[in-house]
C-alpha cells in the first residue's frame, strides 16, 4: 500500500464512534512481526500483560514489570501503521491511587507511543480512570474476569453470574461514566454480555463473552495455536502454528545428524564465482 493511500490508525474517539457499527477486532501483539501480521486487519491492537504468561513462561500476569511492558509495546509499535495501539497497565501500577495512575500511565503512552492505556476494575476503579481522562489520558476499561485479580476471584471462573450480575453491571456503568472509551468483557456470561452492551454507550469487548459485543478480542498466540499450555473454552484455533513449529524443529534436527543439512546450496565456494562480463 502507498504511502500516500495508507489507512490512518484509529483514535480512541474512533473506536468509541464505532458503538453499535461494524464490529471492532482485536487481538494482542509482544513482537514487531507480530504487529506486522495483524496492522492492516485489526482496529486496534493490545500489548497485554499476558506477555508474561505467553512469551516470558510465567504462572500469571502478576509478575509483569512496567518495563516489561515498554519493551514489548515498543517492539509492537514498530509494528503497526493502521492499527490503534492499547497498552496493559500491569498489576501494581495503577492500584494505589490516581497519582501512582497517571505517572505510570504518561510513562507507558511516552515511552512507546501507545494510544491508550487499559486497565482492570469497575466501580472502585471508576475515580481513577476519570482522573487520567480528565488529564489527557485514554482508557480502556476491563471487567468480568479480571486476571490481575484472580487470587481474590478463585481463579479464572465466570464472572456476572447470578447476584453478580447486577454487580457486573453496575462495574460497566460506572466506567463508562468516567469516561472510559471502551471496555472488556471477560468471561461474562452471553446474556449478561448482551444487556451490558445494550446499556452502556461504549463498545464492548468481548473475549469469551457475546458475539453480540461491539468487538472481540483474543490472544494471538491462542488463536494461532502457538499457546499450548491451555486451551480456554472461548479460544477458536485458526491454525495449529505449534504443532507445525514442532515438527519443522524435529525435521531439522534429523536433517542435521543425518548430514543432510546444510546442503551444497546453503554452503558457500572457497573461491567466489566469476563475475559475467557486462556489455
Amino acid at each position: 500500500m502507498s504511502a500516500t493511500a495508507r489507512k490512518k490508525a484509529p483514535m480512541p474517539t474512533d473506536i468509541k464512534a464505532r458503538k453499535g457499527g461494524a464490529p471492532l477486532v482485536s487481538l494482542t501483539a509482544y513482537t514487531t512481526p507480530m504487529a506486522q501480521m495483524m496492522d492492516a486487519h485489526c482496529d486496534f491492537v493490545l500489548v497485554g500483560d499476558s506477555v508474561g504468561m505467553v512469551l516470558h513462561g510465567l504462572p500469571s500476569t502478576l509478575e509483569v514489570t512496567m518495563d516489561m511492558m515498554i519493551l514489548h509495546g515498543q517492539a509492537v509499535a514498530r509494528g503497526l501503521q493502521q492499527a490503534m495501539m492499547v497498552i496493559d497497565m500491569p498489576f501494581g501500577s495503577y492500584e494505589q491511587g490516581p497519582a501512582q495512575a497517571f505517572e505510570n500511565a504518561a510513562r507507558l503512552m511516552r515511552e512507546t507511543s501507545a494510544g491508550a492505556v487499559k486497565l482492570e476494575g469497575g466501580q472502585h476503579m471508576a475515580p481513577t480512570i476519570d482522573f487520567l481522562v480528565r488529564r489527557g489520558i485514554p482508557v480502556m476499561a476491563h471487567v468480568g474476569l479480571t486476571p490481575q485479580s484472580i487470587n481474590t476471584l478463585g481463579g479464572y471462573t465466570v464472572q456476572g453470574r447470578g447476584a453478580q450480575a447486577d454487580i457486573l453491571m453496575q462495574d460497566a456503568t460506572a466506567v463508562t461514566a468516567a469516561g472510559a472509551f471502551a471496555i472488556v468483557l471477560e468471561k461474562v456470561p452471553q446474556g449478561l454480555a448482551d444487556r451490558i452492551t445494550a446499556q452502556i454507550d461504549i463498545p464492548t469487548i468481548g473475549i469469551g463473552a457475546s458475539a453480540g459485543c461491539d468487538g472481540q478480542i483474543l490472544v494471538v498466540d491462542d488463536m494461532l495455536g502457538l499457546f499450548t499450555a491451555f486451551k480456554a473454552k472461548f479460544v477458536k484455533r485458526y491454525a495449529d502454528l505449534g504443532a507445525a513449529g514442532t515438527e519443522a524443529v524435529a525435521a531439522y534436527a534429523e536433517d542435521v545428524r543425518a548430514r543432510r543439512f546444510p546442503g551444497p546450496e546453503h554452503v558457500f565456494a572457497d573461491e567466489a564465482p566469476a563475475r559475467k562480463a557486462t556489455k
